[in-house]
């Protein structure tokens, strides 16, 4: 014979919190590019180059935030090894573009991305295309 308990448990996960079922703009705004796209599909967005780069020591880094600060997208990431920033410029901003690499371009940890991803000679071979663009 099976023993019948004396109460009966709720049919709802209680120790679970309610969350909306759509996720918000802020949320929506931090997924990763590759997350976002495996998500919602490559976004119809025009051609693009950010450059990725660590916090450094000196008096261009202050320079080099503002302009990142003034890029078309800028995001600060947090990376187990310190905070990054990242800033996506689109053609038409190919100046401001080699202006920053120019202070940031020196560094090894920095990264040049394109459509947020890392392709092979993005700094031999995709930004000096980039630079015809200047005029």
């Amino acid at each position: 014979m099976v023993p019948v308990p004396d109460y009966r448990p709720l049919e709802r996960f209680w120790p679970y919190v309610d969350v909306p079922e759509a996720p918000t703009d802020e949320e929506l705004a931090a997924l990763s590019p590759e997350l976002s796209e495996a998500l919602f599909g490559r976004p119809k967005g025009p051609f693009s180059v950010s450059l990725e780069f660590p916090v450094f020591e000196g008096d261009a880094y202050a320079r080099a935030l503002e302009m990142a600060r003034a890029s078309a997208e800028y995001r600060e990431l947090s990376t187990p090894t310190g905070v990054r920033h990242r800033a996506r410029f689109y053609p038409e901003d190919a100046l401001r573009l080699r202006e920053l690499f120019e202070i940031v371009g020196r560094f090894d940890a920095t990264d040049v991305l394109i459509d947020d991803r890392p392709v092979p000679y993005a700094r031999e071979l995709w930004l000096p295309l980039i630079w015809f663009l200047i005029q």
